[in-house]
Parts: structure tokens; sequence; C-alpha cells
């Protein structure tokens, strides 16, 4: 069975800019290409990576938004996949802790990334203009 400190290595030997916050077993992951903070949490028997992406009260054409979302997840995500939560649009993955490896982690932060760098652009452009 992993631990928090499996993650903890992970993280480090992913050479990610990290820190531990909270409750003991959470950390902010810094991405490099957006700077936006990965949550990485450690929830009983998985680990959960979520990242906010956008605010629902600043979209308009909420419609469209959601179709684009459904599209991405079908078409170009290999972990994880957007959802709404908390009034904002995430990316989120799960999973388990028992069996996870190095590769499928970084996996999971690869995807995170190409995603955030690939669809940033589009998604932003639901924001009202302010």
């Amino acid at each position: 069975m992993r631990t928090r400190e499996d993650i903890e290595s992970f993280l480090m030997r992913a050479g990610l800019t990290y820190e531990e916050v909270g409750d003991e077993g959470t950390w902010l992951v810094r991405e490099s290409g957006t700077r936006e903070n990965i949550v990485i949490r450690l929830a009983g028997p998985v680990v959960v990576f979520r990242i906010k992406v956008l605010e629902l009260e600043r979209v308009e054409r909420r419609k469209e938004l959601y179709a684009q979302l459904l599209t991405y997840n079908a078409s170009d995500m290999v972990h994880g996949a957007y959802g709404l939560a908390d009034e904002a649009v995430v990316l989120t993955c799960v999973l388990r802790l028992e069996d996870l490896d190095y590769n499928e982690f970084q996996g999971t932060i690869d995807d995170f990334s190409l995603a955030l760098a690939n669809h940033y652009e589009t998604l932003a452009s639901f924001r009202n203009a302010d």
C-alpha cells in the first residue's frame, strides 16, 4: 500500500514545485505552463488530483461551454476529466492509492499540463467580458 511518503517522493522525483498545505496529505503543485495550482490530496484509498479552471459566475454561453468540455473529455483526456464543482469548471482525476506507481502519477500531471496548455485559451473565451 502506498503512503503519504510515496506521494511526496513522486513529487520530488518529478521535480515539481509544491508545498504541503492544510491537513497532512494535501499538496499544492504549481503547474509551470499556466501557473495554476494542481491540488493533490490523499482521501482514504484514493489520490485526488484537481485544478480549478474557470469560475462559472464569469461564464457566458454555458451550454456551448458544457458541450466543449464533453468534447474534450471524449477526445483529449487520458487521465481525468472536466467537471463542475463549487461553482467552477474543474479538471479532476482519482487514482487508487494501493497500486499507484510513479508513471501513472507523472502521466496524470502531464495530462493536466497538456490539457491546460491546449484548452485554456478556448475555455477562457467563454468568460464574460468584464
